[in-house]
């Protein structure tokens, strides 16, 4: 840590406050925290199991619920065990590229992991609406090509953000960050200077990636839900229609928490602290839980698997 002139901090490690104002509660929190995390890791290292062991399950909607796993597998592992490491052991420090390095990832793969909806509703839609033709648009390589394009779409937007604060932003107020992990405007917010570009540039990500990518997504479906309307019977409708519903719920797990969370923290200035933390926690953590489980109830095949390996 240097001082400079002007009493602002040229840091080389942050302080992480863990769950502010709930810090007596920390060896309590890491129960919940710790099991889910456990959850996550088990259930989505379940689910690519099963679908590499059950070749029924290789198909283009499936070899995308994998790239959601490891997406999901990263984005919790961003974040759990530096915050149980907080919970257990006190480790609040954290090296400055530790910390823009942890910033990538969260950000990059929720970008990513957005990317892979977008993709799965393609899917869906061409299924649907023109299942003549599934197979031969939805091949293997180019759902290859599908997850390979989230991916460098979540690197390109997401790789300026720690290299404009390595450049833009040396100098820091405080090196406490009264977050659990290193979120872009939590860090953003302590530094000294002009910090515009910063924030345009993270509030652009987030529309680009939120807003455009739900949109297409409701397109999709509303494209969808009216071929399905113009099936001949109502048995024939839920048939369809229950072939998105696992979609739709994971769609519903991930988009939420991470809405509820940026309204939370860009308007609601009156909310205590540590729920904007506690909310910033479980959307990196619902949708790493609940996703395995939506599809393992929803899908006949992954079920029936899940339930043979578990009675062998």
């Amino acid at each position: 840590m240097i001082l400079s002139n002007n009493a602002c901090l040229v840091p080389t490690s942050f302080w992480l406050t863990g769950i502010p104002g709930l810090e007596s509660l920390h060896i309590w929190l890491s129960i919940p925290f710790g099991s889910m995390y456990l959850v996550a890791v088990v259930g989505n290292v379940a689910i690519l199991a099963v679908i590499k062991l059950e070749n029924s399950l290789h198909q283009p909607m499936y070899f995308f619920l994998c790239m959601l796993a490891v997406i999901d597998l990263v984005l919790s592992t961003s974040t759990m065990p530096k915050l149980l490491a907080i919970f257990w052991f006190d480790a609040h420090h954290i090296d400055l590229d530790a910390c823009l390095a942890q910033m990538f990832f969260i950000h990059c793969f929720a970008t990513v992991e957005s990317g892979i909806f977008l993709a799965m509703a393609f899917d869906r839609y061409v299924a649907i609406c023109n299942p003549l033709r599934h197979t031969s648009v939805l091949t293997h390589t180019a759902v290859r090509h599908l997850g390979v394009a989230a991916l460098l779409r979540g690197v390109l937007y997401i790789g300026p953000l720690p290299i404009m604060i390595r450049l833009r932003l040396p100098l820091y107020r405080t090196q406490t960050i009264t977050h659990s992990y290193c979120e872009h405007m939590a860090v953003v917010t302590l530094a000294c200077g002009d910090t515009t570009v910063n924030n345009l540039y993270g509030m652009g990500i987030g529309f680009l990636v939120l807003i455009l990518d739900s949109l297409a997504i409701t397109a999709s479906y509303t494209m969808i839900f009216r071929t399905v309307m113009g099936l001949a019977t109502p048995e024939a409708r839920l048939k369809t229609l229950g072939t998105c519903s696992s979609h739709i719920c994971a769609i519903l797990v991930f988009y939420i928490p991470i809405a509820v969370s940026s309204l939370t923290h860009r308007f609601g200035h009156h909310v205590p602290p540590h729920i904007h933390i506690l909310l910033a926690n479980f959307y990196l953590l619902i949708p790493p839980i609940l996703n395995p489980v939506v599809y393992a109830v929803r899908t006949k095949q992954i079920r029936k698997r899940l339930l043979h390996i578990l009675k062998a």
